[in-house]
């Protein structure tokens, strides 16, 4: 049986690199089956609902479910009661059951120059940034009055000890917990049972404990140091999205959100909706492209397709290939042209 990719195009310029991405993947997986559903605020302005059921039922019965981009100024709102596309986006993590997200952090030798760190600094990177996805202060109880707001951060032993596994599991040469334990209790609970675990089943993976400020730091004064990065929701967030500057631009980070071994997974760049270009034709699909990869390897198992797909990605940097947000004038077309050029070469 063909394996049924679930999409997810969402918003601003969404359709315009998922319309790549697709090119690519036919390119590379001919026999996969595609099925495409509204999501994020496309869904908000056809059904009122940002998570449709027709949608989430899809993404449920489907091998993996890759998407675009969510939100936009358009949805934007202050009501705590009113939906808007990044609740779709929690909700369907939740209901799918996903608590790992991976966020691989390589900057191509194509592209130092585009980062705004020193050479010297980012060249040899290779880091591995796991975000806890279904608890932390997203998730906890909020409350709202006219004049304060408070937001729970709860984290239970399973939750951690669930990603902390994968961190280890995942790890080549340490693992970096990192969290708030000089003030947070949260934090104490994450450090204590990551340490725990550590020396109940993976005492041979060297670990070490940092603080989220300082950490904040030192992924721009001396990344390389860096294996793999295991935290909690927020700092998670936060996190991953400094680090792409590593890279030199978010147009160049995918992500993976796993779940249980067997359940579909959403594989998605990091980077949003930009609606300020969508439309033009101009948008970066590269880290679309290399989501698609992490789908092909994490979500149906293709390794030698995903490997493909991220060599095609470099070679294409190496050739001289820059959208607008690497310093260029390339177009979706162009770039997508180009990685489909070096794919065929291979």
């Amino acid at each position: 049986m063909s394996p049924k990719i679930v999409t997810l195009p969402g918003d601003g310029i969404g359709p315009e690199i998922m319309e790549a991405a697709l090119r690519v993947l036919q390119q590379l997986a001919p026999d996969v089956e595609t099925e495409e559903h509204l999501f994020g605020g496309a869904a908000l302005d056809a059904h009122g609902n940002s998570l449709p059921d027709e949608t989430l039922n899809a993404a449920k019965g489907a091998d993996a479910v890759l998407l675009a981009a969510v939100g936009g100024p358009k949805w934007d709102t202050t009501d705590a009661k009113a939906d808007r596309p990044e609740r779709g986006l929690l909700a369907l993590r939740k209901e799918l059951g996903l608590f790992a997200n991976l966020r691989p952090v390589r900057p191509v030798p194509a592209l130092y120059d585009a980062s705004p760190l020193k050479r010297e600094l980012i060249e040899g990177t290779d880091m591995l940034v796991i975000r806890e996805l279904t608890g932390g202060i997203y998730f906890g109880e909020k409350t709202r009055t006219e004049t304060t707001a408070s937001d729970l951060c709860i984290y239970s032993t399973e939750e951690i000890e669930r990603i902390a596994r994968v961190a280890f599991k995942a790890a080549r040469n340490k693992v970096t917990s990192v969290d708030k334990a000089n003030v947070l209790e949260s934090s104490r609970l994450w450090r204590e049972v990551v340490t725990n675990l550590h020396a109940a089943e993976f005492a041979d993976t060297p670990l070490e404990h940092a603080l989220v400020d300082s950490t904040a730091m030192q992924l721009v004064a001396k990344p390389k140091q860096f294996d793999v990065i295991l935290t909690e929701n927020m700092f998670g967030d936060i996190l991953s999205d400094e680090a792409a500057m590593i890279t030199g631009s978010l147009g160049m980070l995918p992500s993976a959100s796993l779940g249980a071994e067997g359940d579909p997974g959403v594989f998605e760049p990091v980077h949003g909706s930009a609606p300020d270009i969508a439309g033009q034709g101009i948008a970066n699909p590269l880290a679309m492209f290399l989501s698609v990869a992490m789908m092909l390897r994490h979500g149906l198992g293709r390794e030698d397709a995903a490997t493909a797909l991220d060599s095609a990605v470099d070679r294409a940097l190496e050739g001289g290939l820059r959208t607008r947000d690497l310093g260029g004038e390339a177009t979706t077309t162009e770039a997508t042209d180009a990685v489909l050029t070096h794919l065929e070469r291979a």
